[in-house]
């Protein structure tokens, strides 16, 4: 089963991941809202591709006043808002020594700040329908530790504990709280790796590749169905290297 029909807000849906799961979410029969510093070109096709079942803004994650103007129009656009997927992030590759502030404060903004106002914003919309889905993109990164990557570990570790606390806070109130947990994939973010540490992770994961953006969409969308009874979890999508 797929979602279908739903009102989904989704962060950094302009290009990567973020938008393959939009364009993907469309194409189930969703009505999608997604939000990036910049508009592309991909948002002008999906724009003129499904019309009022689209709606993009121009937005910076970090702007709380904009965040929750966004949440509202996007609530009093479509009617109502299902679910939301935080996918919105930024990496790192530098050891935490050789990271200035400004970068540590950027992916903890982007990656921290974000979230949780985007989150803030929609659950209150979602309370008093009494119903939703929350589902954040966090990685195996937050639970496992990489060299170089110490600050985005620390944001997508962060990710994990609030949906834990969350799940908690508002599952009597019908809202299911998730992560997706997706290990190394062909993205802007894994291209900073050497061909070599590539091949040492596939070679080092049970099912011999690495995962793809369908792949994680497939479980996103599994999640946000409201159909399994998943509370609280962290479901990782990375060929058993976890494991």
């Amino acid at each position: 089963m797929h979602t279908k029909d739903q009102c989904i807000i989704l962060s950094g849906g302009s290009r990567g991941l973020g938008l393959h799961l939009t364009e993907r979410l469309l194409e189930n029969g969703n009505s999608v809202a997604t939000f990036a510093r910049s508009r592309t070109a991909a948002m002008d096709r999906l724009s003129a591709e499904y019309g009022e079942r689209f709606h993009f803004a121009e937005l910076d994650a970090v702007d709380a006043a904009g965040v929750t103007r966004f949440v509202g129009e996007t609530a009093r656009r479509f009617g109502r808002i299902d679910s939301l997927v935080n996918n919105a992030a930024i990496g790192q590759d530098q050891l935490l020594m050789h990271t200035d502030v400004e970068t540590i404060r950027r992916i903890t903004d982007i990656n921290i700040v974000g979230p949780t106002l985007l989150t803030r914003a929609a659950i209150k919309h979602m309370l008093l329908a009494g119903r939703g889905n929350i589902c954040s993109i966090s990685s195996i990164c937050g639970s496992r530790g990489y060299a170089g990557l110490s600050v985005y570990a620390g944001s997508k570790g962060y990710l994990d504990a609030m949906t834990r606390a969350l799940a908690r806070e508002i599952g009597e109130a019908g809202i299911f709280v998730n992560c997706v947990a997706p290990g190394f994939f062909e993205s802007e973010m894994s291209s900073v790796l050497l061909p070599e540490q590539l091949a040492t992770i596939k070679r080092r994961t049970p099912s011999g590749s690495l995962s793809n953006d369908e792949n994680i969409f497939k479980v996103v969308d599994l999640v946000i169905s409201g159909t399994t009874n998943m509370q609280g979890q962290v479901v990782f999508v990375d060929g058993g290297i976890t494991s």
